[in-house]
């Protein structure tokens, strides 16, 4: 199976799960809303944020053994792959045991450090305990099959299995919630449906890879990357996490945390659907990269960041204008908190473009495996989303720590426009730049004759016809602004895409 038609399958697998994701992350907080308040709501929101941040004792592995697969897999070399897979296998068990500590560390602590009435210090406990249960398992069960599937180009079967697991669980939430069952009652008995995912993707690699063995004698050399990886998990983690656990302990309220996490499910949501269209590319580029294919490179990533520039660029347009009126109807009823807030929509729609701009280069710095040579850069980032979250949520809020992820995103943007050209691509600088340039023009020229025009709709089904609306208007001018500056590319990248639904 080549490249083009391995990416075709990711794209479509992947698309199907991102939907599912999102509507399950819609869902999900409008019943645990409605069922349970802001404050059960921003609790299980924070305590996940704290997993989240647990994951870091994976310590790069997964980016590392991914990185260290593209080679042997391009050469058949199953004794090299089968070495691999064994050294990341003892790894990530090792991991999942240090993960558990962290947890039932957690459990100890966290109903001492947060104060609620919504639920009882006990229940506090257990529901730490449950949901870091969850999160060990995926360094149990999960971890060593989506290594190898993911360097393979297979996403499409990792996708489909975690759909399945997403739908189980939303399914159970659902109807628990409605029941009313008590909170932890209701994510114990959810935690069942990970074990789906597992066993599906189980079978699937012990059937097509009836070569692997696990008993091989482990390469841990192979994965000496994984130190340096760890920084862009890092990254990732601060980027995410950090405004709530600035929330959680500085603004010490439970329904502040709810409002960001609604806020920020929208945004997670169109991150998910934009992730549809990268999938499975950094394995692409980075089989082309070990294969030194240097030409094949260079216009494979002009036609992708343009075609992801412009896929931003229409998405964004309608989320600055939409998102309000999104978040009128989803909260409508709830009244513990006020959710009306057009500042902190506009922010977080800015934050979330800004980290979408650097997603093409970031790619690359995946493929290459270029995690020690961005250890710098990422420390920066990550301090500035700190210390600038910390100093502005005592005075603004929510606005504060989002402020803060606004500037490391602007600085990040910055940094890798320049290093993936210098060390990776060997293209001018000026052609990115003029494509950043292009999306806020683009972006301010959607905007301005709608802001004189009021969008209230009353429901989903009027906010979905509105939207519609809306992405044709913006998909029209990004595409004649695209079209007048950057022809050749532009024609380009769409023939690709024709070809591939095509295949």
């Amino acid at each position: 199976m080549n490249r083009t038609k391995k990416f075709f399958y990711n794209t479509i697998t992947t698309g199907f799960y991102q939907v599912i994701v999102m509507l399950a992350g819609f869902v999900t907080p409008r019943f645990m809303l409605k069922y349970y308040g802001s404050e059960v709501n921003g609790l299980v929101s924070s305590i996940n944020q704290f997993i989240v941040y647990f994951n870091l004792v994976e310590a790069g592995l997964s980016g590392a053994a991914i990185y260290a697969l593209y080679k042997p897999l391009a050469d058949n070399n199953y004794k090299g792959i089968n070495s691999i897979v064994s050294a990341a296998r003892k790894f990530y068990t090792q991991s999942g045991y240090i993960f558990l500590s962290l947890t039932i560390g957690l459990a100890a602590i966290y109903p001492l450090l947060v104060k609620t009435n919504a639920v009882m210090p006990l229940n506090v406990c257990l529901l730490v305990l449950i949901l870091g249960v969850n999160g060990s398992l995926e360094f149990f069960t999960l971890a060593k099959y989506r290594v190898l599937l993911t360097a393979d180009q297979k996403t499409y079967v990792v996708s489909l299995a975690s759909a399945v697991h997403i739908v189980v669980n939303t399914i159970i939430i659902v109807i628990l919630a409605r029941l009313k069952v008590n909170i932890v009652v209701l994510r114990l008995v959810s935690l069942t449906s990970i074990f789906l995912r597992s066993a599906i993707l189980m079978i699937y690699v012990r059937t097509k890879y009836k070569f692997l063995d696990y008993n091989e004698k482990p390469d841990y050399s192979a994965l000496s990357k994984r130190w340096d990886a760890l920084y862009l998990q890092i990254l990732g983690a601060v980027q995410s996490g950090a405004p709530v656990v600035i929330l959680t302990f500085v603004a010490k309220n439970l329904k502040v945390v709810s409002v960001y996490t609604i806020f920020n499910m929208i945004i997670a949501g169109i991150n998910g659907i934009l992730s549809i269209f990268i999938s499975g590319l950094s394995a692409s580029f980075g089989d082309v990269i070990a294969k030194g294919e240097q030409r094949i490179l260079q216009k494979a990533y002009e036609e992708f960041e343009l075609f992801y520039y412009i896929l931003i660029t229409i998405v964004y347009a309608t989320a600055f204008i939409m998102i309000m009126p999104f978040i009128q109807i989803y909260t409508s009823g709830v009244t513990d908190i006020n959710y009306n807030s057009p500042l902190v929509g506009f922010l977080f729609v800015l934050n979330g473009l800004l980290f979408n701009i650097k997603t093409p280069q970031g790619m690359l710095v995946i493929s290459a495996g270029l995690f020690k040579e961005t250890k710098i850069q990422t420390t920066i980032q990550g301090a500035i989303v700190i210390i600038v979250g910390l100093i502005l949520v005592q005075y603004m809020g929510v606005p504060g720590v989002l402020i803060g992820s606004i500037l490391a995103n602007i600085y990040r943007d910055i940094e890798l426009m320049f290093f993936i050209p210098r060390t990776v691509t060997k293209l001018s600088v000026r052609g990115t730049a003029k494509r950043v340039l292009r999306i806020f023009v683009s972006i301010i020229i959607i905007w301005l004759p709608l802001y004189f025009v009021e969008i209230s709709p009353t429901g989903y089904i009027s906010w979905m016809k509105d939207a519609i609306i809306v992405v044709v208007y913006s998909t029209i001018i990004v595409l004649v602004i695209n079209f007048l500056f950057e022809k050749e590319n532009t024609i380009n990248a769409t023939k690709r895409i024709v070809r591939m639904v095509k295949r």
